[in-house]
């Protein structure tokens, strides 16, 4: 009996031995303010760091990363002037990374943001709610950079792409999901846009961060999709 309530502790200790270094092999990530310059008429004063907010809560629900807080890592920024510009010298990375126990710093802006409304008849409205009468398109674009404080280089880069489409029943009230001043659009089609790129965002670092398991090749073909896209959209004179 002694012998295997010896055998127990140590399986007890090995799987707490195991269990420690798995948590100590997730990457510890902050998610700095975004920037916004596309002119999108939704954006306004705080959003930056709304959106920052809303990215982080997503990477850890993940439980695959070890999240820095926002005050933590907001103040250390504010100091270094840095703000959501993302340009982080090599020394300054490793200093904010010192400060704040950060491996990586996620900068992200909003480039390019387009909603398209048609009507139709029939529509209702009062006050902030709308029946029918209206289909709605969204397409939100993010440039999403990845920066590791140990070198102060770009560890990953890409830019996120996102469309949503709406129609219907519209409600102008904040229902949860998004907080402050995003919470506003949780129902309209920029706060649909916005959460699919946050999604496609956390989906993106996970697999070239944590899975490393092929997944890359999806997003690789992905983005070769919309280099073409881009391209085939530009008309250049000769």
């Amino acid at each position: 009996m002694q012998r295997i309530a010896t055998l127990g502790c140590l399986v007890l200790l090995l799987s707490s031995f195991l269990g420690g270094m798995a948590e100590a092999k997730k990457p510890t990530i902050g998610v700095a303010e975004f920037s916004n310059t596309s002119g999108a008429a939704w954006w306004r004063g705080g959003m930056g760091w709304e959106l920052s907010g809303t990215v982080s809560n997503e990477l850890s629900s993940t439980e695959k990363f070890t999240v820095v807080e926002r005050n933590k890592l907001e103040k250390v920024l504010d100091e270094q002037d840095l703000g959501a510009s993302g340009r982080v010298k090599a020394g300054t990375a490793a200093k904010i990374g010192k400060m704040t126990g950060a491996q990586y710093l996620v900068f992200g802006t909003v480039t390019s943001y387009e909603e398209e409304v048609s009507g139709t008849d029939g529509g209702i409205s009062f006050g902030p709610i709308s029946l029918g009468g209206k289909k709605e398109n969204a397409y939100i674009s993010v440039d999403l950079r990845v920066v590791d404080t140990t070198t102060g280089e770009i560890a990953c880069s890409r830019s996120i792409e996102a469309n949503s489409s709406g129609g219907g029943l519209s409600l102008g009230a904040n229902f949860g999901g998004f907080g402050g001043n995003l919470g506003g659009f949780e129902k309209t089609p920029a706060g649909k846009a916005v959460r699919a790129c946050v999604i496609e965002i956390v989906g993106y670092l996970e697999c070239v961060m944590v899975d490393k398991d092929g997944c890359e090749s999806e997003y690789a073909a992905k983005e070769q999709k919309r280099k073409a896209k881009t391209k085939s959209s530009i008309s250049l004179d000769e």
